[in-house]
Parts: structure tokens; C-alpha cells; sequence
């Protein structure tokens, strides 16, 4: 069985009110869609890139890809990897293989007609998630509503907002916002934040005391995740967990990471798919780490049931409105936990309904 040809699309969805978080803001999401086929099978994969990674499957990936053993994965993605050299392969060079290496891994499961969390071996069957989104944007009413959906509607007992508005410049808007969620979900929920680099590190650990206050355990990226130093000072000062990695490209990134963080987080839709975290997963865990797997949960779901040192997925606002809206297949994740492969569907159980999505069609 070989793979047969690869078949990328791309889609631009509007987010359903304007969303920012410490150092960003944006009112679309991005994603791209890759299907493989062999023997009248297909399999998909994506990523939330750029439109852009859509052409670097067609003339730069495709070629190492079509015309190889359908359940060679591992060699699928080292051809890749090698094939980039001149292209660089952080960024948007690396979505695209991990949109190719997911796609691959569903393909096989469903050639070989299983789950892909059976092909790959379970250690669980439930995988804990967090909701998460809680944007700098929102106003105090819209983030109560969001975080009572989760806490109080779902059941799920682990929330993380946004921080570090206007790049560390509100820290007293962000105190305000971290105390209203607090009171919203209550004492015993578990609650994160995220302030996505935007402070110097001496602001990162006085607001990381305050944050101690309202029982805050996460606080993620509370620098630049490329300020290893910053991040070894901040989780030395402060008593949250501090996490970041979601800006892993490759492994040796994490390699690198893993010294100067709590638990280390990894997104099996940029770090080079499937193939790669899992083996970031071993790297935290040589580190005597948990890992945590950042946005896109269903395309971390079955991977994140078969890692012993899992903590939780991310059950993150703008993806699983896209999944849950134009994927079929999507999990429920009431309780607090999704249980991939329960329905005995092969591969992830996901199809990509292009018909529902053409409005947004951008490639």
C-alpha cells in the first residue's frame, strides 16, 4: 500500500467576537486541511497555520511523501525533515509536516482498520482537558459566561484566561480579571493563566506572587519562551507552575526547554506531527516532566491517551468551535475528560466536511 497522492485545502474562519491575548490579537483562524489517500483510503491531518503552509505541502513535501509505504510514517517524516533543510524548517515549514505526519498516522490506522490510540498503545482512556480562552478582549460578563460554560455546564473543573494585555502594560486590569474568574468558578476549580510573553521578568514574578492569592497553579509563557533564563528565574520565584514550549518546531527545541519549565507543553500541529510528540513527550519525561498538549485537541486526543506523563490537553476556545462546527467526529469533553477511540471508529474518528466550510475556503 502506498500513498497515492496528497490533497491540501485551507479555510479562514471568522472567530465569533474579536479575540487577543498579551501580545497579539486577531478576528480569523487559519486552518489547513491535508488528506492522504492510499487504496481507496483517505486520511487527514491539520494544522492552524497560514494559508501559505498549504503550497509547502504541494511542492515541498509531497514529492517525499507520494510513491512511499503507507505505514512507513517514521520515514515519511525524517523525508520531510531533510527535504526542508534549505527552506528552514521552524515556523510555518514545520505546520505543514505536521499537518502531512498527522494525516499519514490516520491513514495507517484506518488501513490497518483500528483506532489510531490502539495502533499507537493506551496507557489511559480518559485524557483530562482545560478550557481555555478567556480573551483579554472579553469583557467581564462574556468571560463569566465562558468560564460558567465550562466549569459549571461541562463539568470541567480546570480553566485558564489571558494576561499580560497590551504587553504587560494592565497588570492591574489582568489582577482584576484573574480575581473576577475567581470568583466566577469558585474555590475549588482549578485555575491557569497565560500571558503569552508579555512581561519583563521581574513583572512576571511580582504579578506570579499576586497570582499565588487567587490559587492560581499555571502560569504560562509568563516571558518569552526564548528567554530560557527568564523562564528559569520566573519558576524559581514564583509558586505556579510555569509551562511553555507551544513554539516547539522541533525536538531539540524541547531538549532545550525542558530545563527551565514545570511542565512542558508541545502542539502536535506545528512540532512536526504526531511522529515528533510523542517523542517530545519522551523528552519531558527523561526530564521528570508532565507533558501538556497545547491547542487543537482533537489532533492531540488519541496521541495524548498513549503518553504516561500526560497532564491534559488543551480544550481551546477558537479550535474546537472549527472542529466541533466543520469536523465530524468531535468528543465531548463533559466530566472534564475525552475518551478517544470509545466509538471503535479507525484512525482519529475525524472527517473534514469541505462542503460546510467552502464559504471560508481561502486555498
Amino acid at each position: 500500500m502506498k500513498v497515492e497522492r496528497l490533497e491540501v485545502t485551507a479555510y479562514t474562519v471568522p472567530t465569533d467576537s474579536p479575540e487577543a491575548d498579551g501580545t497579539l490579537a486577531w478576528d480569523a483562524t487559519t486552518v489547513v486541511v491535508v488528506e492522504a489517500h492510499s487504496a481507496g483510503t483517505r486520511g487527514l491531518g491539520w494544522t492552524y497555520a497560514p494559508a501559505a503552509a498549504g503550497p509547502v505541502v504541494r511542492d515541498l513535501l509531497s514529492g517525499q511523501v507520494v510513491g512511499r509505504s503507507a505505514l512507513d510514517v517514521a520515514g515519511a517524516n525524517e523525508a520531510m525533515s531533510r527535504a526542508v533543510r534549505n527552506a528552514g524548517r521552524p515556523g510555518l515549514v514545520a505546520c505543514a509536516i505536521s499537518a502531512v505526519d498527522l494525516a499519514l498516522w490516520d491513514l495507517k490506522a484506518r488501513l490497518l482498520g483500528q483506532p489510531l490510540v490502539h495502533l499507537i498503545g493506551a496507557v489511559r482512556e480518559a485524557v483530562p482537558v482545560y478550557g481555555s480562552g478567556g480573551f483579554t478582549t472579553y469583557h467581564d460578563t462574556h468571560l463569566a459566561t465562558q468560564l460558567t460554560g465550562w466549569v459549571h455546564g461541562h463539568g470541567i473543573q480546570r480553566v485558564k484566561i489571558k494576561i499580560g494585555e497590551s504587553w504587560g502594560r494592565a497588570v492591574e486590569r489582568d489582577l482584576a480579571r484573574v480575581r473576577h474568574a475567581r470568583e466566577t468558578i469558585g474555590p475549588h476549580a482549578e485555575l491557569y493563566v497565560d500571558a503569552n510573553g508579555a512581561y519583563t521578568r521581574k513583572e512576571a514574578v511580582r504579578v506570579g506572587r499576586a497570582l499565588a492569592e487567587q490559587g492560581v497553579g499555571w502560569f504560562e509563557e509568563p516571558v518569552s519562551s526564548d528567554d530560557l533564563e527568564g523562564l528559569r528565574v520566573v519558576r524559581d520565584q514564583v509558586v505556579c507552575d510555569v509551562a511553555a514550549g507551544e513554539y516547539g518546531y522541533d525536538l531539540s527545541y524541547f531538549g532545550r526547554m525542558a530545563p527551565a519549565v514545570d511542565c512542558l507543553q508541545a502542539d502536535i500541529t506545528r512540532c512536526g506531527g504526531l511522529t515528533v510528540w510523542l517523542r517530545a513527550a519522551a523528552v519531558a519525561e527523561a526530564h521528570g516532566l508532565e507533558l501538556s498538549g497545547h491547542c487543537a485537541p482533537h489532533a492531540h486526543a488519541h496521541a495524548a491517551a498513549c503518553v504516561p506523563n500526560l497532564r491534559h490537553l488543551e480544550w481551546f476556545h477558537d479550535h474546537v468551535r472549527i472542529e466541533s462546527e466543520f469536523f465530524t467526529g468531535s468528543l465531548d469533553p463533559t466530566g472534564g475528560a475525552v475518551r478517544p477511540g470509545v466509538s471503535g471508529e479507525p484512525g482519529h474518528g475525524m472527517t473534514f466536511r469541505h462542503e460546510a466550510a467552502t464559504a471560508y475556503r481561502v486555498l
